[in-house]
């Protein structure tokens, strides 16, 4: 399984469009939380961003202090030829679990699921060390487990809350009412945030 977290994975299913989780925009969820956010100056991190949809969102609503990351530098290269005005400093192409920082929000989509589950509590505890006190992880989570070997990797509700609430305080994870239509019924949108 560890080639799943090689750059070499991920550039070969991007280079083939085996990419099932990518809707080609941001999703609803993520669009609304963002929506009313009126603090422009959250410095903001969308790990395993692929396209980027969420932080080229972000951009254009004014939150100029947006970072993506990725482990391939396929993804990268694409989003910033098609988004030349997002600053090439916030674009790091990078292993998350070697990233440092500091970040006010991280959005989580289709990250976590990108993960053998044998990594979600590394997961957790390097999303804490990147997040300030009293800053937010945000996102969906996939409700449900997928029939074939992952990625995506899916869960449920007790796993997630079980492997969040010893790091979090969980203020919301709850059913997603504006998933998509190929996903209603199978998301949980949550927002989580890091004590002070």
């Amino acid at each position: 399984m560890s080639n799943i977290l090689s750059e070499d994975y991920w550039t070969s299913r991007y280079q083939q469009n085996s990419i099932g989780w990518d809707v080609g925009e941001i999703t609803e969820p993520i669009k609304q939380y963002l929506d009313q956010i009126e603090n422009f100056r959250l410095k903001i991190l969308v790990p395993g961003a692929g396209n980027g949809y969420e932080a080229q969102y972000a951009l254009k609503k004014g939150f100029l202090n947006t970072y993506i990351l990725d482990i391939s530098f396929f993804p990268l290269q694409n989003f910033h030829f098609t988004n030349p005005d997002f600053p090439r400093s916030q674009i790091h192409h990078i292993d998350f679990f070697d990233h440092s920082g500091q970040y006010d929000l991280i959005i989580e989509q289709t990250f976590l699921c990108a993960l053998p589950p044998e990594f979600r509590p590394q997961y957790v505890k390097k999303m804490k060390s990147l997040i300030k006190p009293g800053g937010k992880l945000v996102g969906l989570l996939f409700n449900r487990h997928f029939q074939n070997p992952g990625p995506p990797f899916g869960g449920e509700f007790g796993e997630y809350k079980n492997l969040f609430e010893k790091e979090f305080h969980i203020l919301k994870m709850e059913e997603c009412y504006n998933s998509i239509p190929a996903r209603q019924g199978h998301e949980l949108f949550f927002i989580l945030q890091k004590s002070q």
